[in-house]
């Protein structure tokens, strides 16, 4: 095995794929990452068991073969060599060590051989779509915030993707809930969608899918069956098994009859917001929302360090309310809305709270009340 590559294409690839790999693996070939060359491309591949990246890269291949080296040793010596390098990678004859050459720095890397590397082996995949990446990246974004990383629910532990028809359309709908606050997005479903299984994806895929799709004009496909789902975005691959459980009726947790509407500012909610929780407890964070005639009182109340209220304006008609909320699931339910005013959709100081985006009707975000 030997080629010769642009150590930019080569570290591009590898930040890609080395990220699934675990630092800590007792299973010694999980820590590698497998190198095949042919053709005119490298192909790297790594793997943690349950999600695996594959990506190629052009190269002048003189050789072909293929081995497997330390993930993150790798990718730090690549990620070193000066900009502009070309880098060229050789397999001794044992096949026990490859060089990796670049200028007057040469390398020896110890390997494990190819066939003891794992494969994802996919299957078949029942259903086949494609999503373009900003649509994707929509979907992902406004609610990967929500999921749970309580281990004991592990069918919490990622983004429900489900088809839902809704009016007479049929949309492709996200949810996560931690079970304090729900997120839920959706998009029009793309053909091929159609009678798809609800699917959960896990958080360590959601993580990875969201570095990937950070080019809005390519276009994802994507293929799922009831265990896995593989995305191709341009030269990645990323295959992932799901989460083997069923997640909970989420429509049953969300608000029909909250009747108090409440208008506000985001930037200047946010703000005040994060201001007056600077004094809160790390264990509680807790803010009280007084909620009257055109004005939010904030407050925060912590015996060990003191107390703090701020006002700003709102537009709010119905009969005065007082209800508490994490901060901190404040601050993140904001910092997904788009548009300009927040409205929030309220019942009493017990019951769940709907919080909408003016400028996006087709996400929506529940949030549980808290005692102050």
């Amino acid at each position: 095995m030997r080629v010769v590559l642009e150590r930019s294409n080569l570290l591009k690839s590898l930040s890609h794929v080395h990220r699934v790999v675990e630092r800590r693996s007792t299973i010694p070939i999980l820590s590698n990452v497998l190198l095949s060359v042919d053709g005119n491309s490298l192909e790297m591949k790594a793997t943690d068991l349950d999600l695996e990246v594959t990506e190629a890269v052009a190269g002048t291949v003189e050789q072909a073969g293929a081995t497997t080296v330390p993930a993150h040793l790798f990718y730090d010596i690549v990620r070193k060599l000066p900009d502009g390098a070309e880098v060229m990678l050789k397999l001794d004859e044992n096949g026990q060590s490859l060089s990796v050459v670049s200028g007057r720095s040469n390398f020896r890397l110890q390997c494990l051989p190819q066939a003891d590397f794992p494969s994802l082996t996919a299957g078949d995949f029942s259903h086949t779509f494609r999503l373009d990446s900003q649509s994707l990246n929509g979907l992902v974004e406004k609610t990967q915030f929500a999921i749970s990383t309580e281990e004991t629910r592990y069918y919490l532990n990622g983004i429900y993707l489900h088809t839902m028809e809704v009016d007479g359309a049929l949309m492709l709908r996200a949810v996560a809930t931690d079970g304090h606050r729900l997120a839920r997005a959706e998009i029009e479903a793309p053909a091929g969608a159609e009678e798809m299984p609800g699917i959960i994806i896990p958080r360590k895929t959601v993580g990875e899918l969201q570095k990937l799709v950070d080019d809005p004009d390519i276009a994802v496909t994507i293929e799922l069956s009831d265990t896995k789902i593989r995305f191709t975005i341009g030269s990645v691959v990323l295959t992932s098994k799901l989460i083997d459980g069923t997640f909970p009726d989420y429509q049953r947790v969300i608000p029909t009859g909250n009747d108090k509407e409440l208008i506000v500012d985001r930037q200047s909610f946010s703000a005040a917001v994060d201001r007056v929780s600077t004094v809160s407890s790390d264990r509680g964070r807790a803010v009280k929302l007084a909620i009257a005639d055109g004005q939010v009182t904030f407050t925060v109340n912590n015996p060990d360090s003191g107390s703090a209220t701020e006002e700003i304006s709102a537009g709010y008609e119905a009969e005065a309310v007082e209800i508490g909320f994490n901060a901190r699931y404040l601050l993140d339910v904001a910092g997904q809305l788009s548009g300009n005013e927040a409205k929030f959709l309220l019942a009493d100081a017990g019951s769940p709270t709907l919080i909408q985006d003016t400028s996006d009707e087709r996400t929506l975000y529940v949030l549980m009340p808290m005692r102050v």
